[in-house]
């Protein structure tokens, strides 16, 4: 079995098209399948060679979908792509592992602490990064920042200046935690990061977000320096990662300062910027868990990269609804 299977799909077409190329080069035979909810109308189910409609990541016919679909199609790896499916991905690794499918998900207990982020403060400061103050509901201090523990994408997030701007709803919403507002002087980073079968560091990028656009950075840039030197040591080893994991931070350069807010322990939608620079995490994979090779560690790729995203188009001829 060499075949990639990328769950979720939906827009992620640089992705598909990175694992395709990378298995050609690598001289194997891999094909790259897609799911997701509506994939007639997914621009990255369109370019894979197969793709199949799923149900929801939450229906009880889930997991046994993935398992029909790995068998028929000779399935080696499963890359998760949302939040929401890497729990139950998590959960049921070991049985996919016991039918030759390797699932790229960290353990439960970095699952849980990433997707719960009034957890996520706790293990951060257990490898030394630091993180905005969470503050007591009872006990705010203005400004401060609102969003829900195991949001994304920048959804129910915002900003309370003062007192006044807090309502009874705010309030009464369980899944809302509090922190400090980070002043503007800081700018945010994503960090794309790789670890191998064993949770070893292989590589770290630094990403600039320099705009972003429902979420997901839209002009970025690679930077080598005080993110890097912070980080590199904080995370050369991290028990129960595997593959990728982004980290997304705010720093002040000239204070030397960090911030850090959430880790997404899957691959982020800025990664194509660090896999144009040379930090290829689709080959990693393919050499780690279809070759069954160990990777190198990757710090050659290319600083002061920027990238500039535009809209683009995947066109279906004879599409029928």
């Amino acid at each position: 079995m060499s075949n990639i299977l990328i769950t979720s799909a939906g827009r992620r077409v640089e992705l598909v098209e990175f694992f395709k190329e990378e298995g050609e080069k690598l001289d194997r035979d891999v094909k790259v399948v897609c799911i997701d909810l509506d994939p007639e109308l997914s621009p990255a189910c369109q370019v894979a060679d197969l793709y199949f409609r799923a149900p929801r990541v939450t229906s009880k016919g889930y997991i046994s979908f993935l398992k029909q679909t790995c068998a028929a199609n000779s399935i080696a790896l499963i890359v998760p792509t949302i939040d929401t499916e890497l729990l139950i991905l998590s959960e049921h690794r070991e049985e996919f592992l016991k039918l030759g499918v390797n699932i790229i998900i960290s353990d439960i207990s970095l699952i849980q602490a990433c997707r719960n982020k009034n957890h996520t403060a706790d293990f951060l400061h257990k490898i030394e990064i630091e993180t905005p103050t969470i503050y007591n509901v009872k006990n705010l201090n203005y400004p401060c920042f609102v969003k829900p523990y195991d949001g994304s994408c920048s959804v129910g997030a915002f900003a309370l200046n003062d007192e006044s701007m807090l309502t009874k709803e705010i309030l009464g919403n369980p899944k809302n935690m509090f922190m400090e507002l980070v002043p503007e002087s800081y700018d945010e980073y994503t960090v794309d990061i790789y670890f191998d079968k064993s949770g070893n560091l292989k590589s770290l990028v630094p990403r600039l977000r320099i705009e972003t656009r429902a979420g997901e950075i839209s002009k970025g840039l690679t930077s080598k320096g005080v993110v890097y030197d912070y980080l590199k040591d904080k995370l050369h080893s991290l028990k129960g990662a595997r593959g990728c994991i982004t980290l997304q931070l705010f720093v002040n350069l000239k204070e030397k300062s960090f911030k850090a807010i959430e880790i997404n322990p899957r691959f982020g939608g800025g990664y194509p910027l660090s896999y144009s620079a040379g930090a290829n995490f689709p080959k990693m994979l393919i050499q780690e868990y279809v070759l069954e090779e160990e990777v190198d560690f990757v710090d050659d790729w290319e600083d002061n990269l920027l990238m500039l995203r535009y809209d683009s188009k995947v066109l279906v001829h004879d599409y029928k609804s």
